[in-house]
């Protein structure tokens, strides 16, 4: 089956391109997404757009299937949590505010928020 669109770039000396406009509305690509590249037998490299999954850490993987494991193991020593536990949890951490859609604070932003006003 011939192609439907054909597009073409060039490699610079560093061995980089510029994906063409076709090509990333086509994969709907944006900035920063991964490419996957499937080469065939003939020689022919089939371009797609990576699976979200793809860029993830590679230590998320393992630290994943070491949990599975280890909850199948231990799955008799699992307890549910009592209400004596809860409330030592809300005395512990109940006044304190998170706004879960504020930027992150480097270290040193966050050590200088908690320090008394006034110094």
């Amino acid at each position: 089956m011939p192609p439907i669109l054909q597009a073409e770039s060039t490699l610079t000396d560093r061995y980089q391109t510029t994906v063409p406009d076709t090509v990333r509305r086509a994969l709907r690509l944006g900035k920063r997404d991964k490419i996957h590249y499937a080469i065939r037998p003939d020689g022919e490299v089939v371009l797609t757009r990576a699976a979200a999954g793809d860029g993830n850490d590679p230590a998320l993987l393992p630290l994943l299937d070491f949990l599975a494991r280890d909850l199948a193991e231990q799955l008799a020593r699992l307890r549910a949590a009592d209400s004596s536990l809860a409330q030592r949890i809300r005395a512990l951490v109940g006044a304190v505010e998170v706004d879960l859609d504020a930027p992150r604070l480097a270290d040193d932003e966050w050590a200088a928020e908690q320090e008394p006003s006034g110094r």
